[in-house]
């Protein structure tokens, strides 16, 4: 039984951080095609990519629960 709990944590562990690259990949492949705006509408579109993967997670779970 203790076998079984730790193999479905460790699961769930590298769920949570395969979930997290594929966010960190996708920021920065919005921040690298903000780059290609102007200066102008850059400024604005790398702002809207700063949101950290955990204040991501913590809206998606509150956008859930609703």
């Amino acid at each position: 039984m203790r076998a079984i709990v730790s193999i479905l944590t460790l699961s769930i562990a590298l769920a949570g951080c395969s979930h997290q690259s594929w966010y960190d990949g996708i920021q920065t492949s919005k921040r690298n095609d903000c780059m290609k705006l102007p200066q102008s509408e850059a400024d604005q579109c790398l702002n809207e990519t700063n949101k950290t993967y955990q204040e991501y997670e913590r809206e998606r779970q509150e956008a859930l629960e609703r």
